[in-house]
Order: structure tokens, then sequence, then C-alpha cells
């Protein structure tokens, strides 16, 4: 048997859990323990804790009570602790390996920054607090916008929004308001058809007609149907950049002045800032709103729905209309937060009811003061150079769909699994049984069965090299005929390959019991 350096087998052993002809009694396969959903290890008739007996009283809720039981399972607190540790030796993560979600940046969350998060003044702020008790948050707000705005050339910052896609709805309701102002009552914003499905979606939230751009053979803005496009209709553009398909926007400045020209408002998607962070100011391009992604590209938690931040950079034409709260230093020196529109103001109102993500911006900061402007510099062009090192490292096996040099992402199609019987889908699959989140799948739609691969600046050499080899022995199997490979993958995943087609079209949200069913 084959033995690495450390002196371990480089094969599974023969007759081991992979190869074993006979299944355990518990279900369990060594230490890879099968774990069945609460309701079937618990019951709703036991609690883990006692209840005193509330006696009589009246209800105030007009009729909406529960008339049913609840239903939850009652588990003890070993069997409730012992439930949630095997579910979450099943997950994948950013702590466990490469994560390479193509647009989404999933780079390592450095624990400083959770530390500072949970500092007290930080972890349990409040809202509704005096602003006398607050004013070390504040002040940190004030840094964060001050770094924000350095970070893009622009001179204001709304900090509320919650997440990338609610930063574009503040972003497109300050360019309606700036619209508005000026009496101008325009129907139409233009979006390249590369662009987040996010994009197009806001626009019409906002009651504009979308009109899609299309793209050149190189994979950017076809900038003379931009042009084209362009009247006194046109409210807006927005543009991704660097854009989904891995590439920087290099007539973006000619877009800008075009835009400006008719009269619009030029919109810049920053979900891909992490690669021009500190090697481009987005306001010298001309951009007039841009949010951020704090989750993505100053590396606070990402996943699982939030807590998410998108910040709002905006121009001198749109920052008299950006949204209610902000800092702003009184009269005696202290921060407060201005909350209400004066007579004359030109905002467009509360975006949200409060301040934002407290533990967004302690993050984002933490991770920008620990890097300071040398080191976010070098974070941008690590996360370019590990994209193009992939790139440069699999093209010849995978179909690279536009010509390099990349940005952040390295974006491949379909075209190489060709007459091969292995589809987009079943490459990604075969991905989980070499150990990897699978790369994001068929977007954007502008090229056949797109993979596209993020590895950013996290990733040391090693990792990449560990993820290189997987991606090139995979690509060569599906070209060497090896379909079985491919076919019902993943093998070694706990449940298999599941149908996400049918739980999607025919979600079971309720559990019930075996002999009710």
């Amino acid at each position: 048997m084959s033995m690495n350096s450390q002196g371990r087998p480089t094969a599974a052993i023969s007759g081991g859990a992979e190869t074993a002809s006979f299944e355990s009694f518990s279900g369990h396969r060594g230490l890879r323990l099968a774990e069945p959903l609460i309701f079937e290890l618990g019951n709703s008739e036991t609690t883990g804790v006692d209840i005193a007996d509330t006696g009589d009283f009246d209800l105030s809720i007009g009729g909406l009570e529960r008339t049913e039981e609840i239903g939850c399972a009652g588990l003890s607190e070993p069997d409730t602790v012992r439930h949630y540790t095997r579910l979450s030796r099943l997950n994948y993560g950013i702590d466990m390996g490469v994560f390479p979600l193509g647009s989404c940046t999933m780079k390592h969350n450095p624990r400083l920054n959770e530390k500072m998060a949970r500092l007290p003044g930080f972890g349990d702020i409040h809202p509704l607090q005096p602003i006398a008790t607050v004013q070390g948050a504040l002040g940190l707000m004030e840094e964060l916008s001050n770094w924000l705005m350095t970070l893009t050339g622009m001179p204001a910052v709304a900090l509320s929004p919650k997440a990338g896609a609610h930063g574009e709805l503040c972003g497109v309701m300050a360019i309606r308001a700036a619209h508005e102002a000026r009496g101008d009552a325009r129907q139409i914003i233009l979006c390249p058809e590369s662009a987040h499905g996010t994009n197009p979606a806001t626009a019409a939230f906002c009651g504009y007609k979308v009109k899609s751009i299309p793209g050149q053979a190189n994979g950017r803005v076809d900038v003379a149907a931009l042009k084209e496009a362009l009247d006194d209709t046109v409210a807006a553009v927005m543009i991704t950049n660097p854009n989904t398909c891995g590439l920087f926007e290099n007539e973006v400045k000619d877009i800008a002045d075009a835009i400006h020209a008719a009269g619009a408002f030029f919109y810049c998607d920053g979900a891909n800032f992490t690669a021009i962070m500190g090697k481009v100011r987005p306001g010298d391009l001309g951009v007039d709103a841009m949010h951020f992604n704090l989750h993505k590209t100053f590396s606070t938690p990402h996943g699982g729905g939030g807590p998410g931040s998108g910040p709002v950079v905006f121009s001198d034409a749109l920052k008299a209309h950006a949204p209610l709260p902000y800092v702003e230093e009184g009269k005696d020196g202290s921060l407060e937060m201005r909350e209400w529109a004066e007579e004359g103001d030109t905002t467009f109102g509360r975006l949200t009811a409060f301040h934002g993500q407290m533990g967004m911006y302690v993050r984002a900061l933490s991770y920008m003061l620990s890097h300071g402007s040398d080191g976010l510099k070098q974070a941008s062009e690590d996360a370019v150079l590990s994209a193009n090192y992939l790139y440069a490292c699999l093209k010849d096996v995978m179909s690279a769909s536009f010509e390099g040099p990349v940005m952040h992402e390295a974006l491949f199609d379909d075209a190489f699994l060709k007459d091969t019987g292995v589809t987009t889908l079943d490459f990604a699959k075969a991905m989980i049984d070499e150990g990897y989140h699978p790369m994001t799948m068929y977007f954007p739609l502008v090229v056949h069965g797109a993979m596209l691969v993020e590895p950013t600046e996290s990733e040391s050499k090693y990792n990449l090299d560990q993820f290189i080899r997987s991606m090139r022995g995979l690509a060569l199997a599906a070209k060497a005929g090896e379909t079985e490979r491919f076919e019902n993958a993943p093998y070694f995943a706990p449940r298999k390959r599941l149908d996400e087609t049918l739980a999607a079209r025919n979600p079971i949200l309720r559990f019930t019991k075996p002999d009710e069913a």
C-alpha cells in the first residue's frame, strides 16, 4: 500500500468504512453519525424545563391565540446538545476548507473581529438608548463612514441598509428622489444582461421599467448599445464593476460620461469591490451611488441569511437625497444622530426603523484598522492574484469563458464537458466527494453551464494547489469517460444526491409521524 510522507495511506484501506460489504446496526459509519430529525428524537409530550402553571388570565390578542399544540419536540439538555453538535459536523463552511462560491467572496473571518463585536457597549447596545450613553458607538459609525468614503472617493454614506440588495434599494430611491426634486419623471433603468439578479429586481420594485443591455464577446458591456439606449427617459444605469464575469469594465469612464450627458445617474453594484479595494476609487470613475457588502469585502460573517450590511456611498449629485438617520457633530462637540428631516431637506426619508447592523460595523472597522490602507490594498491584490493563478492552472483542461487576465474570480463554462455525458451539476456534485463546496453554478446566464470560481485572498498556495489538483482530476476524469463517478455523485455525502428541484417545487414544511403519514 502506498503511503504519503507522513506515513498515512493514500487510498482507502481494503475493508474500511467505504468498502465494507455490511451496514452497521446503528446506521452510523464510525465517527460519521447518522442523525435523525429532532422530531424523531423527542416527542411533544415531554419538555426539558419545568414551566409553572400560569393559572387563569385574559388574552388580549383579539382571538388570534393558538388553538392547537405547538408540536415542538422535547429533549433533555445532553440530547439537544448532541443533536446540534452532530448536525454541525455535517456542515461545510469557510473554517472547513476552500469555499469557492463565485460572486460571493467567502473569505476568512478573523477572530479579532468577533472579539471586538462582543465588547460591552457594542454587543449589548440598544437603538433606543439615550445618545449620551452611546457616544463610542456613534464614534465608531463615524469612523467607519470616513473609511468607506475615503476608499471610494465619495462625499457621503448611508450606513443603515441591511444587505446588498437593501443597499441597491437605497441607491435607487435616492436617484428617484433626485429626479423628482428637479421635476424630471423618468421611467427606465438600464441593466447589463450579466448583472446580478437583484439589480433589475430593485429597479422594478422602485417602479421603473428595466431595459437589458447586451454584452460583447469579451464579456464586457456593449458600450455602443448602452449609448444608443440612453435618452431622456432613462433614470439610471446599474453596472457591476468588476462585473459578474470576473472582468473589469475598462470603458467605465466613457460609460459614466455618457450616462451623465443624458441626465441619468450611474449606480455601481459594489458586490465585487474586493477586487479593486485600495487600487481604484469608484468616485473617480464617475459613480454616483455604490453599495458595499460588508460581509463580503470586509470579512464579516456571511451566509445563512445574515446578518448582512450594505452601506451606500453617494456622489455630490446625490448626497442631499441620502436617507436618514446619520451621525453628525452637535454644537457642543458631541455626536448626535440626525433622525428627522428638516424644512428644505430633500432626503428620501428613512429606509429602515433604526440605524443598521452594529455588529457588522464593528467587525468591518476592525478588519480595516487591523489591515490599514496598505493591507487592504494587498488583500485586493492577493484576491486578484489567486484568481489568475487558478485561471492559468485550469484553462487548459476546463473551458475559460473569456480571455484573461481576470479580476477576483474565474469564469468557466461547460464546453469542455461536451459529449462526455457529464453536466455542470454532475461536476459540481463530484466536487463534494472531493471535500469541497461547489462553485457557483449556471450563473452568470451569459454563458452556458457556467462555473464561477472565486478563491479570495484568504487561501494559501498550498490550499489553492490542492483545490486545483481536484478540479483538474475531475475534468480529466470526465473527458476520459468516467461518467459513473459523476452521474450519482456525491457518493460520500451523508444523504448522497438530493433532488433539489423536487424539494423546491414540493417542499415538506411540517413533520408527520410515520404512523400518521
